[in-house]
């Protein structure tokens, strides 16, 4: 199943029911796992590890080395997760060693749409789905189930919670808690994403717990401090609270607030 017009080097590790279309290059030190599907005019350079049942659509650049400056040609990682499709003119970089932690990483089950770009030691989670152009400076991190529409841009650094919905053409300059919706450029905190979360089957108990807990930080006029001192009880209760509050606690860069008033 791998086509003749392809070149796949020696060192590279190729699992069963692989499909490799023409003129694709598979280069040194990449590990493809079982059933694997590549098109034609795919890049795939490494270390890199593939996972089974991944797709790769034509055209797709994967495991290249990133351009930024630092970067010194030090060998750096990437692995995709299992059922991951990457679609056309995918570009995903592997990771550096200065000022990064030398691996990129995209989770499993993720769907990135044409032209996504993923920078060097990005860390994307589980059920990530990023329409067409929505794109990762580098050491971006990113949570399970995070939501991109289409020309969002995330710059270096950033924190994308879990449950989260960018919203297309978006600029996110700060971090953006779990469970929230964000757009604009720059990006503004709209409020919950209630929408996914009914589409996941949320209990009505469960999303009034997070209303309350986003009204808190976000309403209210208090300190994150002090907000987060608040929602103690709610977040032993409800899972879904601590996970939107750690995402605030995890900030670095604080988190994205309402627009601001003209």
């Amino acid at each position: 199943m791998i086509d003749g017009r392809a070149i796949v080097d020696p060192s590279a590790t190729v699992g069963d029911n692989v499909s490799i279309g023409p003129w694709t290059y598979v280069g040194p030190d990449v590990e493809i796992g079982n059933d694997v599907t590549i098109a034609s005019h795919v890049v795939l350079r490494g270390p890199s590890k593939i996972g089974d049942k991944v797709r790769i659509y034509q055209f797709a650049t994967v495991g290249e080395d990133t351009p930024a400056f630092a970067y010194e040609g030090e060998e750096t990682f990437l692995e995709v997760g299992e059922g991951t499709v990457i679609r056309e003119g995918v570009t995903i970089h592997r990771g550096m060693s200065q000022g990064g932690i030398g691996r990129t990483q995209i989770g499993q089950h993720c769907l990135l749409m044409a032209y996504v770009h993923v920078g060097h030691d990005c860390v994307v989670g589980d059920h990530v789905i990023m329409a067409n152009n929505a794109s990762l400076a580098g050491h971006v991190e990113v949570g399970d189930h995070a939501n991109f529409g289409g020309y969002s841009g995330i710059p270096q650094f950033r924190k994308v919670g879990a449950y989260t919905h960018i919203a297309a053409m978006s600029l996110v300059l700060k971090d953006t808690p779990a469970y929230m919706t964000v757009s604009g450029n720059p990006a503004f905190a709209i409020g919950l994403n209630l929408e996914g979360m009914k589409r996941r089957g949320y209990e009505k108990d469960t999303i009034a717990a997070l209303r309350q807990a986003h009204k808190t930080v976000y309403r209210k006029g208090l300190r994150v401090e002090e907000a987060l001192d608040e929602l103690k009880s709610l977040r032993e209760e409800y899972p879904q609270v601590d996970l939107f509050a750690q995402s605030i606690e995890a900030s670095e860069w604080g988190i994205i607030r309402g627009r601001t008033k003209d």
